[in-house]
């Protein structure tokens, strides 16, 4: 099994929750659908609109890095809308076609995929300074899938602390896939 091959699944699955999700969220709300996006689980988190964008960086930029690519530009500007989404939030048709579009790039870019040593290093810097040193598979494990949750994960508590009718099934929906027919309970 490689990265990617833990990666991308991931990202696959997930976003295309995400969207569905958001979707859900749309046909519930008759119409202010849209106000969720500005929604918060604290004042000191970001909103909605923002954990969308930056799921889908993270997303992206766990690729392209594993890739040892530079980053499109499409991921400072998702960044800065994604820091900004307080002022502009948006529309839940806007967020789900970012969903797409990152599904359309992750896609694209797993196409030719390289091997990667999990051994290769990593420097990982953030913004404010920091720099993380870890190999490939460090940094699967331990920095971009959890990114990734996180940013998913807190767009669907932000949903489900604001009414949409969301239930575990819908966060682990990628599983029916692998139910053994005949074992589904009768409800």
């Amino acid at each position: 099994m490689t990265l990617f091959d833990l990666l991308v699944p991931t990202y696959t699955q997930m976003l295309g929750a995400l969207s569905a999700w958001l979707a859900k969220a749309e046909a519930q709300m008759d119409g202010n659908a849209d106000a969720l996006l500005s929604a918060r689980l604290t004042p000191d988190m970001f909103p909605l609109a923002t954990q969308v964008r930056f799921a889908c960086v993270q997303a992206q930029e766990g690729i392209f890095r594993l890739r040892g690519e530079a980053f499109p530009p499409s991921i400072a500007e998702l960044l800065e809308e994604g820091r900004n989404a307080q002022q502009k939030a948006g529309s839940i048709a806007d967020a789900r076609a970012q969903i797409a579009e990152t599904l359309a790039v992750v896609e694209a870019a797993t196409a030719n995929l390289p091997e990667i040593d999990p051994a290769t290093p990593i420097a990982h810097a953030l913004p404010q300074g920091m720099v993380f040193d870890l190999t490939a598979q460090q940094y699967a494990r331990d920095w971009a899938l959890p990114q990734f949750y996180f940013h998913v994960m807190t767009a669907y508590a932000i949903l489900r602390a604001h009414g949409v009718d969301l239930g575990k099934a819908d966060y682990v929906s990628h599983m029916f896939g692998y139910l053994r027919p005949g074992t589904m309970p009768a409800q």
